[in-house]
């Protein structure tokens, strides 16, 4: 059961930008927030949530076949066949994390540029630090993986 509810989180995740541009949006505008929603989830989001989902059922259907090929290539360790599930997670959600964090930094920086060319060094450094989100979340990937 609790490996369904996972599948079925995976499969929600590409929605989140759609719903976090309807929270910031929709108290200016909430008639073309509520309208820019469901057409982000008419549109793309839903097509890859669909997939993952997809994915996701079809990884619970066959999971004896899937961890019978994995213990044929790892014969020598004993390995957590949630971890890679783990990784990808903690990967996924840092770089939606990084998007949402480079996309305000981003902007501001640009407008920054635009009015102060001067302080382009700092504006680069601030984007960076946003950035710095995708690379912990592959970090813990990694020590996930390897442990």
């Amino acid at each position: 059961m609790i490996t369904f509810i996972i599948a079925i989180l995976v499969g929600l995740v590409p929605m989140i930008p759609a719903v976090i541009f309807f929270l910031r949006n929709r108290k200016d505008a909430p008639e073309s927030a509520t309208r820019s929603l469901l057409m982000g989830l008419n549109g793309f989001n839903v097509v890859i949530g669909l997939m993952a989902f997809g994915i996701g059922l079809l990884w619970l259907a066959t999971p004896s076949s899937a961890m019978a090929n994995s213990l044929l290539q790892t014969t020598s360790t004993t390995s957590d066949p949630y971890a890679s599930l783990a990784a990808g997670i903690s990967t996924g959600l840092a770089a939606i994390g990084a998007g949402i964090a480079v996309s305000g930094t981003g902007a501001a920086a640009v407008g920054t540029i635009a009015e102060k060319p001067e302080s382009f060094g700092r504006s680069l450094i601030f984007v960076g630090l946003a950035e710095g989100i995708a690379i912990y979340g592959l970090i813990i990937s990694f020590m996930v993986l390897n442990r």
